[in-house]
């Protein structure tokens, strides 16, 4: 049986070349690409691949955020991140919302199949730039420590991101089809949970939690 792939990124000649390489593995089939994480979390809801590649940076709801919301909707679905960050808070904030791979955008095509096969039988796989002592740190204590971040609701973390990337309220209660009305509760409670009283503030919030990237 082949293994059923769903891809998301941004960037459609991004999509267009993983596809290719993703064609000549055996037994693998790409099923749908998504441009977003909120297409992404429809097209999952229709298809139901058995793992998802996608960016960790996607307007909207970005790679962070739809790897959580996966895991918690469709646990036995395998996700592998694509990034261009190789530092330590991008690939830890990974592993902990519930991803099983990582890998850099520059990889060679060999290891991307590695990498496929790794999280297919079960396990985590990162690109050799992350060392292995690192990742025996981050399993041990990814799940024990509070982040920043987690006393927000995903709604607030929503409105968060949006702010952060600029969108005006109303465009934020477009895009989540919500009330102007309900947005600015959203800000309110927000700014007064977290103390931070300024827009500017939230942004370098967002990217301290990893929300957005710089």
């Amino acid at each position: 049986m082949s293994l059923r792939v769903l891809l998301a990124d941004d960037h459609t000649l991004v999509r267009a070349g993983l596809r290719k390489l993703l064609e000549i593995i055996p037994d693998l089939e790409v099923v749908g690409e998504a441009s977003d994480g909120v297409a992404l979390m429809a097209l999952t809801a229709e298809l139901r691949p058995d793992m998802v590649l996608m960016d960790i940076s996607m307007p909207g709801l970005n790679g962070l955020e739809a790897t959580a919301r996966l895991c918690k909707e469709w646990p036995e679905i395998k996700i592998i991140i694509l990034s261009m960050h190789q530092s330590e808070e991008y690939v830890r904030q990974s592993l902990r919302h519930g991803a099983s791979g990582y890998l850099l955008k520059d990889c060679a095509p060999m290891e991307l199949d590695k990498a496929i096969k790794a999280v297919s039988a079960g396990e985590t796989y990162l690109s050799p730039a992350v060392t292995k002592e690192v990742l025996n740190d981050y399993v041990h204590r990814l799940r024990e420590e509070a982040q920043p971040g987690d006393q927000l609701t995903p709604r607030q973390r929503e409105v968060l991101q949006l702010v952060a990337e600029g969108l005006s309220t109303k465009e934020i209660a477009r895009r989540l089809d919500l009330s102007v009305k309900t947005v600015d509760t959203h800000r309110s409670q927000l700014m007064r949970q977290l103390d931070i009283h300024e827009v500017t503030g939230l942004v370098r919030y967002a990217l301290r939690i990893g929300l957005i990237s710089a």
